[in-house]
């Protein structure tokens, strides 16, 4: 039987498609470096650290004529650094997930390292604030005009019967000889605090919103729950300064408020030793509605970014669970404990 011989085409097939690989390779290398080469790009990256934005806000934060940016987030989405997702008539912008190759990833990380090094200029950091205010007021604004239908509301995104299971059964975990104080930040229309006060020898609901505490009371009277004490105020308030609580609740309160690793910071200082912080809270998304139609200020979190806020706060990740909602979004329940 003769075998036929390799054809000279057949042999260098191989060398040029390895040397079409490392040229494509080069090229992509060479547009991500460039796309970081600009003051005003890297101030983009250092912005969308934690939040995810549209053009408008971002000229606003920069002081950067839409036509000028918009070239500059072309750029920056075409690279890599950053991916652009369409709602309705918005784009949100945010960091796109590291390369998938040895040298970008090395590149995205020392980037993104070098951009989060930056420090913003006090008129930057002026606007930011005043943003986060803003989105702030818009967000209580929303509750206090919808409250007649926060259920409806939060049915959009997760309702609480599609996950009271899981937050129920992580409380089961808490020992028996931890479940002395509880405290509830945000309890919303108070569904959680039947569960806490059967748990718990005391509770108590803290929430920035007199109507949605009145809405809490209502329920905690509806429910004869005697142990339930309501406090206004948010997390700066005395009842978290000094460490007294077993278990802190955190639930679908953080996009909520415009800055959600301090109110991380100032849960875990209401706890004592070994003591526990439950968080529900959405993973990262695209879906911009939510902030006009659920007084949402922020569009999620990625899980390592929460875990990275609790972990300067002293917590030590327990368990946690990932749970499948209405409309594409995605809730994490995280269990952390006080080290």
């Amino acid at each position: 039987m003769t075998t036929a011989m390799p054809t000279v085409e057949a042999l260098e097939s191989p060398r040029e498609t390895l040397a079409e690989s490392q040229n494509t390779c080069a090229v992509d290398i060479a547009s991500f470096l460039k796309a970081a080469g600009d003051p005003l790009r890297l101030r983009v990256l250092r912005l969308l650290k934690q939040d995810a934005m549209d053009v408008s806000e971002l000229c606003e934060l920069l002081e950067v004529r839409q036509p000028a940016l918009s070239h500059h987030l072309k750029v920056l989405t075409s690279s890599g650094l950053l991916r652009g997702d369409r709602d309705g008539n918005h784009i949100y912008y945010r960091r796109a997930e590291p390369a998938r190759s040895e040298a970008k990833d090395a590149l995205y990380t020392a980037v993104l390292m070098a951009a989060d090094s930056l420090d913003l200029d006090s008129s930057e950091s002026q606007r930011l604030e005043t943003l986060q205010t803003k989105r702030q007021q818009n967000s209580l604004s929303f509750f206090r005009q919808n409250l007649p239908r926060f259920r409806e509301q939060q049915d959009l995104i997760a309702a609480p019967g599609r996950y009271a299971e899981v937050v129920s059964e992580f409380i089961r975990t808490i020992p028996a000889d931890q479940r002395s104080c509880a405290l509830e930040i945000g309890p919303g229309d108070g569904w959680l605090l039947p569960t806490l006060s059967a748990a718990f020898t005391s509770v108590c609901a803290l929430d920035n919103s007199e109507l949605m505490l009145d809405t809490a009371r209502l329920t905690a009277s509806e429910a004869h729950l005697n142990n339930v004490t309501f406090v206004h105020g948010d997390t700066a308030n005395p009842v978290l300064a000094e460490p007294q609580f077993d278990l802190v609740v955190v639930n679908m309160v953080l996009h909520h408020t415009p800055d959600p690793q301090t109110v991380l910071l100032q849960a875990a200082q209401g706890l004592i030793r070994d003591g526990f912080l439950l968080v529900t809270e959405l993973c990262d998304h695209n879906q911009g509605w939510a902030r006009d139609n659920c007084g949402d200020l922020w569009l999620g979190f990625k899980p390592e970014l929460v875990a990275a806020w609790a972990s300067k706060a002293g917590l030590a990740e327990r368990t946690s669970s990932y749970q499948g909602q209405r409309n594409g979004f995605t809730l994490q329940v995280r269990l952390f404990q006080k080290t």
